[in-house]
C-alpha cells in the first residue's frame, strides 16, 4: 500500500491583485468572493510584491506571468530578460553580441534582407521598442540597409489604441537608411497565439512570408484604417505597407529573420511555422524553411534557431528540490497557463522531474475569454481536489488563469464572473485540504482584475498592474499553522522556500529568500 500523504498546496490565482476598494474598475472588489474574504480576514495573511526590482524587472515595470512563475520557482530574484537586454544596450555589449553580428554578416555576404519580427510598444511584457530600435541601429552600424520590420500591434499590455504612437520611434530609427521600413503590421491576437489556434497564426505567416494583407501607403494609414473600422491594436487585421514604388515586400532566398520578443511563450508557434520541416498547423504554400531564424531568447529547446541571449540557469528550482527529496508533486493548469506551472516555474526545464505529475486542461476555444469567463477552471479545480483527496502527492501546484486572461479583455462584468469562479474553486480546495489535514498557500503572480478602468483615460485597462497581491496561509483548525504569522513585504521568490518549509524539506543554499512563515 502506498504512503498516505498530507499535501502542501500552492494556488496561483493569476491576475488577482489588491486594488482600491472604491475603484469602479476593481472587479475583485465588485465580485462576491466569500471564500477569499474569509481567508483574508480570519487566516494568516499578508501581501506580496510582484513588480519592478522585486522580480528582476526595471523600476516601476509591471510583473507578468512568465516572470512571476520563474521567481516563484527559483527562490531568488531572477534577473529578467528586459533588464538584461537593457543593460547590454547601455554597456555596448548588445551591439557587439557575436550571435547578432553573425546575423548581420550573413545578410551582408548574401546581399539579403533582414526581417525583424515582434511586438511593438512599451508594454515590456513580451518585447520593448527600445530593443527593436537598438537592433536596427546595430544593423545599420554593421553596414546593413535592407531592414524590414514586421510589427505586431499590442493593445493588451498597452492601451488598446497606442500603436499609432509606438511606430514613431521605429520609423525614426529606420529613416537613417533608405529602403529600411515597416513592411507589415498585424495584431498580436493573430501573430502571438499560444493555444495552437493555427488559423490565427496562418494570417501572420501569410502576411510576413507571402505579403497577404490589406495594402496601405504607410504604417500610420494602416493603423488609422483599423481604428476607423472599430478594431483596436490587439485585433488589427493583416496590413501590408507598400514601399515608395507601391510594391509589397518579398522574401529573398537568403533573407534573415530575427524575432526580437524576449518572452518565449508567444513566439513559439510562428517560429515553428517558419522553421519546422514537419509543421502541419496550416498550409505554408511555397516556403523554404532553410532561412536562418534568430531569436532574442530561447523560445523552445526543439526550435531551430540561434539565440542572442541564452537563459540564465536556475539550477535548483522548487520542483527539482522536491523531487530530489524523494517527494511527489502534482502541477496543473489550463492551456493558457500550463507553461507557467511547468516550464517557467521549473526554471526553464521542459521535462518533468522524477515524481512530478502534470495535468493539462484545454482552454475553451472562444474568440475572447469574456465570452466564457469561467474558462476551464471547474475542470482544473476538480483535478486538484481529486489530487488532494488521493493523498498521493506531497506538493500540489495549480494556476487559475481567469483573473488574468479575462482581465485582459477589460469587460468588467465578465471579469467579475471570472473572479467569482476562482473564488468558488478556492472554497472547494480549502474544503478538500481540511478533509485530509493539508495546508495551502493562496496568492497571485501579478495583478490585473483589480484595475479594469484606466485611471488616466477612463477607458478599459487591459494590462497588468503593479499592485500587491494577496498571500494567505490556509491550515486546519487543529494545525499549529492555523494562527501562524506571515512576514510582511514579501516577494514572489520567497514562495519556493515557504513551500519547502511547510513540506519539511531543507531549503537549498541557492534559494536566497527566506520562508514567509515567521518562526518564533
Amino acid at each position: 500500500m502506498s504512503e498516505t500523504k498530507t499535501p502542501v498546496l500552492l494556488a496561483i490565482l493569476d491576475g488577482w491583485g489588491i486594488g482600491k476598494e472604491n475603484d469602479p474598475g476593481n472587479a475583485v472588489a465588485l465580485a462576491n468572493t466569500p471564500n477569499m474574504d474569509v481567508l483574508m480576514t480570519e487566516y494568516p495573511h499578508a501581501t506580496l510584491l510582484t513588480s519592478g526590482e522585486n522580480v528582476g524587472l526595471p523600476h516601476g515595470q509591471m510583473g507578468n506571468s512568465e516572470v512571476g512563475h520563474l521567481n516563484i520557482g527559483a527562490g531568488f530574484i531572477v534577473y529578467q530578460w528586459i533588464t538584461r537586454i537593457d543593460k547590454a544596450i547601455e554597456d555596448g555589449s548588445f551591439q557587439t553580441n557575436p550571435v547578432l553580428q553573425r546575423v548581420f554578416q550573413r545578410a551582408l555576404a548574401n546581399d539579403a534582407q533582414l526581417h525583424l519580427l515582434g511586438l511593438i510598444g512599451e508594454g515590456g511584457v513580451h518585447a520593448h521598442t527600445r530593443h527593436l530600435v537598438a537592433t536596427i541601429q546595430a544593423a545599420f552600424a554593421a553596414g546593413l540597409h535592407k531592414v524590414l520590420v514586421h510589427g505586431f500591434t499590442d493593445g493588451r499590455d498597452t492601451s488598446p489604441t497606442s500603436a499609432i504612437e509606438f511606430v514613431k520611434p521605429i520609423e525614426e530609427a529606420l529613416s537613417a537608411q533608405e529602403g529600411a521600413r515597416i513592411a507589415t503590421l498585424i495584431g498580436r491576437y493573430f501573430s502571438m497565439d499560444r493555444d495552437h489556434r493555427w488559423e490565427r497564426e496562418a494570417k501572420a505567416f501569410n502576411l510576413i512570408v507571402h505579403a497577404e494583407g490589406t495594402p496601405a501607403a504607410s504604417a500610420d494609414a494602416a493603423i488609422h484604417a483599423s481604428y476607423d473600422a472599430g478594431v483596436t491594436d490587439e485585433f488589427m487585421e493583416p496590413a501590408v505597407i507598400l514601399d515608395a514604388d507601391g510594391n509589397r515586400h518579398t522574401i529573398g532566398p537568403n533573407d534573415e529573420f530575427l524575432f526580437f520578443n524576449f518572452r518565449s511563450d508567444r513566439g513559439r508557434e510562428l517560429s515553428e511555422a517558419l522553421t519546422s520541416p514537419t509543421f502541419t498547423g496550416f498550409d505554408r504554400g511555397n516556403w523554404d524553411i532553410h532561412h536562418h531564424l534568430t531569436t532574442m531568447t530561447t523560445y523552445e529547446e526543439s526550435l531551430t534557431a540561434d539565440v542572442i541571449f541564452p537563459p540564465q540557469d536556475v539550477e535548483y528550482p522548487l520542483a527539482r528540490v522536491i523531487s530530489e527529496a524523494g517527494k511527489t508533486q502534482f502541477h496543473s493548469a489550463e492551456t493558457e497557463k500550463y507553461p507557467h506551472v511547468t516550464f517557467f516555474i521549473n526554471g526553464g526545464r521542459e521535462e518533468p522531474f522524477p515524481g512530478e505529475t502534470r495535468r493539462l486542461v484545454a482552454s475553451p476555444k472562444v474568440a475572447t475569454y469574456d465570452l466564457q469567463p469561467e474558462m476551464s477552471a471547474p475542470d482544473v479545480c476538480q483535478g486538484v481536489v481529486d489530487a488532494i483527496l488521493s493523498r498521493e502527492y506531497d506538493v500540489i501546484i495549480v494556476n487559475f488563469a481567469n483573473g488574468d486572461m479575462v482581465g485582459h479583455t477589460g469587460v468588467i462584468p465578465a471579469v467579475v464572473s471570472a473572479v467569482e469562479t476562482v473564488d468558488g474553486c478556492v472554497g472547494r480546495i480549502t474544503a478538500a485540504l481540511a478533509e485530509v489535514g493539508g495546508v495551502g498557500i493562496f496568492t497571485a503572480d501579478h495583478g490585473n482584475a483589480e484595475e479594469e478602468i484606466n485611471p488616466e483615460t477612463g477607458g478599459p485597462m487591459t494590462a497588468h498592474t503593479t499592485n500587491p497581491v494577496p498571500l494567505v496561509l490556509f491550515a486546519p483548525e487543529d494545525s499549529p499553522l492555523r494562527y501562524a504569522h506571515l512576514r510582511a513585504g514579501g516577494i514572489l521568490s520567497a514562495l519556493a522556500p515557504t513551500v519547502l518549509d511547510l513540506a519539511g524539506i531543507p531549503i537549498p543554499d541557492s534559494m536566497t529568500q527566506a520562508s514567509l512563515i515567521v518562526r518564533d
